[in-house]
């Protein structure tokens, strides 16, 4: 190979040669990015080296438009470095790329959205440790809390790419001025605003929707998840997620609880859908809708709930619907907050290969990719500027504010028989009706032996 990157430039963000393309809704699974315009400034692809005949092939779980968005944040890439990029992805990559490693047909890379999930592929044995250029640039971009996530017993196998974050409220500021309502400041507070929303009577303060297909629960875990942060500390949450403490710890508990005032009471849940049990049958995309037609006040989901939106609606401070974040249980301990993101392990080690792990790494990516829409990073080269809303803008500043305590959602670091598996089902049991320590006590009964 040519060589790869070992130093970060910065690309102006007017020599930004990504083109918006007119993006139509269709699916991606199986499709070759082909090179850029024709016209990318390709002395910012030097450092990469020049290839022949090379192609890398990367499955992930993104599809649709994002995996749309996703080929064109890499095509100058492939056109100035000559390698092609031969994308899959797949709604089924959780349970196929373990399958593919397995019987041999490994992509080259592949993107994991759960750090469980790269650490079950690790120890197996079937990932490449990252080559020291791409820990390089993971190293200048990155917090260490985020190298630590593509870290598996030691060894560093894998760069983060793009993030959410989570636990967010959503609410239509009009509605909270009109009636007199603040955007909650404490945990305390937003309980007293929930008690006063339902003692007025002409809507519920919450909606909720839990229902996934097959990984119907999880907008539950985030909740849980949320509060454990938020009320025992980002100490006591590393302990849980890696089993240092029971999952029915008495602190858990008390988290489960905590969510449980809110989610199973009948009085505060479910505007628009009916009662908590319909949690379970609304779909988590679908949830937050009775927000904007005043039939419930707040609807807690992640960044990513911008685009379950109607179209044309305004999310903005001061438009249709904007977001605060689920506030601290104790103002004075600073800004806490979870999310997710992607890590991208390699099967692989060819030079080609090597080369776009290193430029999937970069901040040059996260800025070509970011200034397309809908997407962020934790990338502390990224420029917040380029965020195409308010919201993304505002979640970059947080993801790259020194003082936020950030966690990677819980439940994707757990083994995948926990997190993708008994703390969904146990939430769906809990909103069911089951007790918080019958629903805890299942879940730490089903955490794996080693």
């Amino acid at each position: 190979m040519a060589n790869i990157r070992s130093r970060k430039f910065v690309l102006p963000v007017a020599a930004l040669s990504v083109s918006l393309l007119a993006l139509a809704g269709c699916g991606s699974e199986g499709s070759d990015s082909a090179g850029g315009s024709g016209d990318a400034d390709c002395a910012a692809y030097e450092s990469y080296g020049t290839f022949e005949d090379a192609e890398v092939s990367v499955y992930s779980t993104i599809v649709d438009i994002e995996a749309e968005r996703l080929e064109e944040s890499w095509a100058d890439f492939s056109e100035c470095t000559g390698v092609e990029v031969a994308y899959e992805g797949s709604k089924e990559f959780e349970t196929q790329i373990g399958v593919r490693a397995q019987g041999g047909t490994a992509p080259d890379l592949a993107i994991f959205p759960q750090p469980g999930l790269l650490a079950a592929q690790a120890q197996a044995g079937y990932l490449k440790p990252a080559p020291q250029e791409v820990s390089d640039l993971v190293d200048e971009g990155w917090s260490e809390d985020w190298k630590n996530y593509g870290t598996v017993d030691g060894t560093f196998y894998a760069a983060p790419m793009l993030a959410n974050v989570k636990g967010y409220v959503w609410y239509v500021p009009a509605t909270f001025e009109e009636k007199g309502w603040e955007v909650p400041t404490t945990w305390d507070e937003m309980t007293e605003l929930t008690e006063t929303i339902a003692g007025e009577g002409e809507m519920k303060p919450w909606c909720a929707g839990f229902e996934s297909g097959e990984a119907t629960g999880w907008p539950g875990t985030d909740w849980v998840e949320d509060a454990v942060l938020r009320e025992h500390g980002p100490e006591v949450y590393d302990q849980w997620v890696t089993h240092e403490i029971p999952f029915n710890d008495p602190r858990i508990v008390d988290s489960f609880d905590r969510v449980g005032d809110i989610l199973k009471n009948d009085e505060y849940v479910n505007g628009g859908f009916g009662d908590v049990r319909s949690i379970l049958s609304t779909p988590f995309a679908e949830a937050g809708q009775p927000v904007l037609d005043s039939q419930c006040a707040m609807h807690h989901q992640a960044s990513f709930q911008a685009v379950n939106w109607p179209e044309g609606t305004n999310v903005a401070e001061d438009g249709d619907v904007w977001a605060f974040m689920t506030p601290p249980i104790d103002a004075a301990q600073g800004t806490a907050i979870t999310g997710g993101g992607e890590l991208i392990g390699a099967y692989a080690d060819r030079p080609e290969v090597q080369a776009l792990q290193a430029y999937l790494a970069s901040a040059e990516f996260a800025n070509a990719r970011v200034a397309q829409g809908g997407a962020i990073s934790a990338n502390k080269g990224l420029d917040p500027e380029l965020a195409q809303s308010d919201l993304d803008r505002q979640s970059i500043e947080l993801l790259q504010d020194p003082n936020t305590v950030f966690r990677f959602d819980g439940s994707d670091l757990m083994p995948g028989a926990v997190g993708a598996n008994s703390f969904w089902s146990g939430i769906v049991n809990w909103i069911n009706g089951s007790s918080t320590e019958e629903v805890t006590q299942t879940v730490e009964d089903s955490w794996p032996a080693s």
